[in-house]
């Protein structure tokens, strides 16, 4: 895709939607987890896996955050026609992935206990979430590395592929699942079928990179670090990783508050975040497709280009945020009943989905605001703003009002309110910086 000339709105929609699909691909992964355990093996094993998902979330965030600075680097090398600094950024990125993913790894079990008391998870549900944690965990390496390919890919305008290796894999562990349900390995079964999908997901992708897919071509004996490109990448990508754990980090208060009004919230709260789930991935598609957009012409030096991909995201996505967000709420007792029959269930998750996922829209304001600034590679500015606006409100809300109001909607009412919030001053903190993209910056051009 040519995103250095014509007609912004087309190909910005063009290019979100498979990343948006992508991610709806990558909740396949939970989803079907969550769904076959809720039919096939019980509420209980449903519920552990809803209390580990705001953990897991925290990690993947943080991976998927690196990931984005791989992305940025990238689209601002091959923006600005420096394709051998792209080359060595690439496979820098791989070794980051995999050395992170492994880091995380062991670090995860190490604290699994600590996790676990961390999330305040209930007797009931203990040992099966602790074993759902520890297994998942061998995955995160080649989740890494699938979301580091999948950076470049995007960064070379091809949003496509990587959507259709996570098709392919997200079958595959459909088909697992159910094969593990069948033959009587219950839990742990269905958990270590997800890390099989994920290891043939990231060695899909590693194949068509080695094969000359897109212009940027990966090979083993290629592999080694650059030291330039990896304090790029890490200057970016930290940030935006920590972006995404402080929501992460939050959620995790939130479940620990969640599990103190009972197992029928707990079991609703699993469900109706796994829409919610899905529902973001096409509100965040537009801040992740901004972000390579504004990366190659902020590299090509096309200044008022960036300034309209903006202006168009904000048209474009607005459009389509609100009118998803409307179908879930409309369709939320029916989605619902995919995952259980209990009323009690039933019953909350709906008021879940008509707080959360029926306002997720805001949260898409929030995600273009920080994707337009990573992409001119402001990247600590959105995380601080985060830091502050989410995860101060929600911490105050579960201390004031929370307590004041201890039902489950008026737990759920914080998620909107600390994204209003956030989202106005992330309007404020951009309407600063676009005035400093339009002095030239040296270090783009590493000079």
């Amino acid at each position: 895709m040519d995103m250095l000339h014509g007609a912004i709105g087309g190909k910005l929609l063009r290019f979100s939607l498979p990343i948006a699909f992508t991610g709806v691909a990558e909740q396949l992964f939970n989803s079907a987890d969550v769904l076959i355990l809720g039919q096939f093996v019980g509420k209980d094993a449903m519920a552990a896996v809803g209390n580990d998902i705001p953990a897991i979330s925290l990690l993947v965030l943080l991976l998927l955050g690196l990931s984005m600075g791989v992305n940025v680097i990238m689209a601002q090398h091959i923006g600005g026609r420096h394709e051998k600094r792209a080359e060595e950024a690439a496979h820098t990125a791989v070794i980051v992935a995999l050395l992170m993913g492994a880091a995380l790894f062991l670090c995860g079990e190490a604290l699994t206990t600590v996790t676990m008391e961390i999330l305040e998870v209930p007797p009931e549900v203990y040992d099966d979430a602790a074993i759902y944690w520890r297994i998942f965990l061998v995955a995160l390496p080649f989740l890494a590395l699938y979301n580091f390919e999948a950076a470049i890919f995007r960064s070379c305008g091809d949003s496509r592929t990587p959507l259709y290796s996570l098709i392919a894999a997200s079958i595959l562990n459909a088909v697992l699942d159910l094969a593990a349900v069948h033959l009587g390995l219950g839990l742990a079964g269905v958990v270590g079928a997800t890390v099989v999908a994920y290891i043939v997901n990231a060695l899909i992708l590693w194949g068509l990179l080695a094969g000359g897919r897109v212009k940027i071509r990966l090979a083993l004996g290629k592999l080694r670090l650059s030291a330039a490109e990896l304090i790029r990448i890490v200057r970016i990508g930290l940030p935006a990783g920590a972006q995404g754990m402080v929501f992460a980090l939050s959620n995790i208060l939130i479940q620990a508050a969640i599990n103190g009004l009972g197992a029928d919230a707990m079991a609703a709260s699993t469900p109706a975040l796994t829409i919610e789930f899905n529902v973001y991935c096409f509100v965040n598609a537009f801040g992740q497709a901004v972000t390579t957009f504004i990366g190659i012409n902020y590299g090509a030096g096309n200044i008022e280009r960036c300034f309209a991909i903006t202006r168009t995201a904000f048209k474009v996505g607005s459009v389509f945020m609100i009118a998803l967000s409307l179908v879930a709420v409309l369709l939320a007792e029916p989605l619902l009943r995919f995952f259980s029959s209990d009323p009690a269930v039933i019953a909350l998750g709906v008021i879940r989905i008509y707080y959360v996922t029926g306002l997720q829209f805001i949260n898409g304001f929030l995600d273009i605001f920080s994707g337009t600034m990573r992409g001119y590679g402001f990247s600590l500015p959105p995380a601080i703003v985060t830091l502050v606006g989410v995860c101060g409100i929600r911490i105050a809300w579960l201390h004031t009002y929370f307590p004041a109001h201890p039902d489950f909607s008026s737990l759920m009412l914080n998620y909107p309110v600390s994204w209003l919030v956030t989202a106005l001053l992330l309007g404020m903190v951009y309407s600063y910086y676009r005035r400093e993209v339009l002095v030239p910056r040296r270090a783009l051009h590493g000079g």
